[in-house]
């Protein structure tokens, strides 16, 4: 489990095939020595076991299923990536509840910056997850955890303060780019059951009511 609160930009120092995916290894910097063999990373949003580590890096398996689910496949040496190790049971929940589980990946279609801030629009390239973001609800992108602002069709945009566009690869994204986005936990749950108990559909769900809600004994 992790937060969404990313503690360190590592740098991917090498990406090679294996037999079941490949290999990624990444210089970690300061969270090394967390890095233990079995460790839990999330690396942009994604939820990787330490195999193997050095002086300052650690490497991980990303299976057949990660690389087509994920951005990860498209890593090259000197990319930067979000980092942030498992949460503690007693640590501080300064983000969202996040899986470091890939729902989907988007591409990023509009880039506004202001004195203010820099606000991304993306573009789900699976629009059925569209139904699980919310307006003001909680979202990870590339691991980070940020607040939606609106949502249309199956595009969402968020805005970004200067201490996110500071400590995040978030700064870097273009138009085109894509990233990782795990939607908020609780609207995956109540979504899921409703469609389990035929009373919504993924093209219905955005209308969701409370009277549904109060129906199905979520209120």
């Amino acid at each position: 489990m992790f937060t969404g609160i990313v503690e360190h930009l590592g740098t991917v120092l090498t990406m090679r095939p294996t037999q079941a995916g490949s290999r990624l290894r990444i210089d970690l910097g300061p969270l090394r020595p967390d890095a233990i063999h079995g460790a839990s990373f999330a690396v942009d949003g994604t939820c990787l076991t330490v195999a193997a580590g050095g002086d300052t890096w650690a490497e991980f398996d990303v299976i057949g299923e990660t690389l087509s689910r994920t951005t990860l496949g498209g890593l090259r040496p000197g990319d930067p990536v979000n980092l942030e190790r498992a949460l503690a049971a007693n640590g501080r929940l300064d983000g969202h509840f996040v899986q470091g589980h890939v729902d989907a990946t988007a591409t990023v279609t509009e880039v506004t910056r202001t004195p203010s801030e820099v606000r991304l629009a993306f573009t789900l390239d699976d629009p059925g997850q569209i139904a699980c973001v919310v307006p003001k609800g909680s979202i990870a992108v590339s691991g980070v955890s940020l607040t939606v602002v609106d949502v249309q069709d199956a595009t969402f945009s968020i805005a970004l303060i200067p201490t996110t566009l500071a400590k995040t690869t978030l700064a870097v994204r273009k138009v085109g780019d894509k990233v990782n986005v795990e939607t908020d936990m609780l609207a995956k749950v109540v979504i899921n059951y409703l469609m389990r108990t035929g009373q919504s559909s993924p093209a219905a769900a955005g209308g969701l009511t409370f009277d549904q809600l109060r129906e199905s004994g979520w209120l």
